[in-house]
């Protein structure tokens, strides 16, 4: 994730020499330099010689980053972008020693091609300007989004955070679907994959709802509608609504064990 939001924002203009990572892989370091020509280095505190901070690591290393990085920082008005999930703001400002500006945000794999969602929030001490960098940060490789209230992170995180696998899932038993129906594996997925492309595009590009937009090509008495009837009846909503509920209740389980 972190790769892609350097190259996102080396591709909307910005100065490689404007960036620096922090990267305690030898070889990572070398590979991330050679590919964007941006300054690297093995200590996370050379990263503080900006005053716009993105911690990009994993959850359960978030506690000792920050905490390493505590008795270093200075009166800077420091931002600070979380990118790790499950780790609420008051924890990373609590390790970061307190009164900091923190964007927490819940982005997903689509980003690592530009086409990412992200759920942003802000504690009360991020400024408007420093709302509006952390966007242009997040925007680089994807949509953004904000939320006033921090929990509902946890929501984002279910329909879009974890929503990549969602679709695979759906493609893999269609892709199955069409394997049973005589169709050979390589054409199956090829239709599936071009099938979730175009409906996706359709959906981006129209001011229709989804459900308008299923209406319209479920025409009376037709296939589509065979199908759209076996769904229902079978509970594929409500399936759905159970799945995204049971994604958010574990990661509001997850932020409580991390924050232990």
């Amino acid at each position: 994730m972190a790769a892609s939001l350097i190259g996102g924002l080396r591709e909307a203009g910005c100065d490689a020499g404007n960036i620096i990572v922090a990267e305690p892989d030898a070889a990572r370091r070398e590979q991330l330099q050679s590919r964007f020509g941006v300054p690297t280095t093995a200590n996370n505190a050379d990263t503080l010689k900006q005053d716009f901070v993105v911690l990009a690591v994993k959850p359960q290393a978030m506690r000792e980053v920050c905490s390493k990085l505590q008795p270093q920082l200075a009166d800077n008005d420091y931002t600070f972008v979380s990118i790790a999930a499950g780790i609420r703001s008051n924890s990373i400002d609590r390790w970061l020693g307190g009164n900091r500006a923190i964007v927490r945000c819940m982005p997903n794999t689509p980003a690592l091609l530009q086409c990412g969602a992200t759920g942003m929030f802000a504690n009360a001490r991020v400024s408007d300007a420093q709302r509006r960098q952390a966007e242009a940060i997040l925007a680089s490789v994807g949509v953004t989004v904000w939320v006033d209230n921090e929990a509902l992170l946890d929501a984002i995180t279910a329909v879009s955070g974890s929503g990549p696998a969602y679709y695979f899932l759906m493609m893999e038993a269609m892709s199955e679907a069409g394997v049973e129906l005589g169709l050979n594996t390589d054409t199956a997925q090829q239709l599936v994959t071009q099938t979730a492309l175009g409906a996706a595009r359709m959906m981006a590009q129209s001011n229709d709802s989804a459900a308008t937009l299923r209406a319209n090509v479920t025409s009376k008495g037709g296939t589509t509608e065979q199908a759209i009837r076996s769904f229902e009846q079978n509970g594929f909503r409500d399936m759905v609504k159970q799945a995204l509920r049971a994604a958010r209740d574990r990661s509001i389980e997850l932020a409580d064990e991390l924050d232990q």
